[in-house]
């Protein structure tokens, strides 16, 4: 009979036991860091991209999770610096307009850390070829489809459009939508031209010219250095020939960089660990966008005009990239 308590006893510590060391686990696992990860819109690059920069991160950054969240380019920055995101992709036109308090910020932002310049950014104009477009002048009382508000493409728009003479009073109609209602819009002969603000080839682009003609608008010398009167980290892009069915010739346009962000609050080890993860993985990031497909350590420590965050710059160092 004693033998038998003592076995029942022994059943009912190591069972104890082992429902403590679960809900240990489960403590520490619901424990864990949990950063806020804001990229794109769903269908877009930067949803994805960002899911990959959460996997690969795993890796590298014990105890922690890059959650990921959709977003846009202006509103990214603004989450960051708001204190709403940890960790986002941008486009560094709006974070330096961010840093200077532009429009559409307000103030100066203090909290915007650099971590890494991804792959260039191309903005594209792209009109019906049997509209008569040939210039964005000629878009006056045209109906255009330009990004929704909030994002770095629709900011951009309305400032080519200023540089040319133009604002949206002046065009019959503007639609806030994304890429792809943006296509509908010109197959359907609804609108005149849309533009993106993304990378090349664009899959909106092409899908307009499998359905119709069109023809992309050059941005010349004089109108970029307009341009960079708003925001001097507007570069000058080019096009090559070829790229596009309708597209002969290089096409002179502008564009930045897509870089992440983090707020200046996480913690050196983190960011570190995901800039890491990152560079040690680069080819699973091109598996997911082929714009990474050119990344290079050494081109993720490239300088863009913003701070960067001392996990990042850390990282840099010791693989020799920056002093």
């Amino acid at each position: 009979m004693l033998q038998r308590l003592r076995l029942g006893l022994a059943r009912v510590l190591s069972t104890a036991s082992v429902a403590l060391g679960s809900a240990v686990l489960a403590i520490g696992l619901a424990n864990a860091d949990d950063y806020r990860f804001m990229t794109g819109p769903q269908g877009g690059s930067w949803y994805p991209l960002g899911g990959a920069v959460s996997n690969v991160a795993r890796t590298t950054v014990e105890d922690s999770r890059l959650r990921v969240l959709p977003g846009g380019g202006i509103s990214n920055v603004m989450a960051v610096e708001a204190g709403k995101a940890d960790f986002s992709f941008g486009n560094v036109t709006s974070t330096v307009d961010a840093l200077n308090g532009q429009a559409p910020f307000r103030g100066e932002a203090a909290n915007i850390r650099h971590m890494a310049t991804l792959y260039p950014q191309w903005f594209q104009f792209v009109a019906a070829a049997d509209s008569g477009v040939t210039s964005v002048a000629d878009m006056a009382g045209r109906a255009i489809a330009v990004g929704p508000r909030g994002h770095s493409g629709e900011q951009a728009s309305r400032q080519i459009l200023e540089v040319f003479g133009l604002t949206y009073d002046d065009l019959s109609k503007v639609n806030h939508v994304g890429y792809n209602d943006a296509v509908a819009l010109l197959k359907d002969g609804h609108v005149d031209a849309f533009t993106v603000f993304t990378t090349v080839p664009a899959g909106a682009v092409m899908d307009s010219a499998s359905a119709r003609d069109i023809r992309l608008l050059p941005v010349p010398d004089d109108k970029l250095s307009a341009l960079q009167d708003f925001n001097p980290q507007y570069l000058r892009r080019v096009i090559p020939g070829g790229t596009y069915p309708d597209l002969g010739e290089d096409l002179n346009t502008f564009g930045t960089w897509t870089h992440m962000i983090a707020h200046a609050d996480v913690p050196e080890e983190v960011v570190y660990g995901v800039v890491r993860a990152m560079a040690e993985n680069l080819g699973d990031l091109a598996a997911v966008v082929k714009s990474m497909a050119a990344a290079t350590p050494e081109s993720l420590a490239t300088a863009v005009g913003v701070p960067m965050h001392p996990g990042a710059a850390r990282y840099y160092r010791e693989i020799g990239v920056i002093e």
